[in-house]
């Protein structure tokens, strides 16, 4: 099993619930896969660098996940297929990576204590 980190961007227009939803439709998916989920954030709505699909922001959202290799091309195929993901991004993580990843984890539950 590799380790890998996806970032996806998901239409400002979106309701919570819809954004919930979608969201909790990739970890399904993941999980179905036997992956094993590391960690979920919500960076939350931020302005974009330049607009996409004429937008201007758009919903983060990071995933850090443990899953065979042959199963990430279907999962950007997921992507591809819902409308509501506008951008996305997976990268598979080296041990210095990993080990960064940890770090920032770490970093991000003690700024929320």
């Amino acid at each position: 099993m590799n380790h890998y980190e996806t970032v996806f961007i998901l239409n400002p227009v979106l309701s919570d619930t819809q954004i919930k939803e979608t969201v909790q439709k990739f970890e399904d998916y993941l999980v179905s896969k036997g992956a094993k989920m590391i960690s979920k954030e919500d960076w939350g709505l931020k302005k974009l660098a330049y607009p996409i699909q004429k937008k201007k922001s758009g919903f983060y959202h990071l995933f850090e996940y443990k899953v065979a290799g042959e199963e990430i091309a279907a999962f950007e195929l997921e992507f591809r297929r819902d409308d509501s993901v506008m951008r996305y991004l997976t990268v598979k993580l080296d041990k210095h990576a990993a080990a960064w990843a940890e770090k920032r984890r770490e970093r991000v539950k003690s700024t929320k204590k």
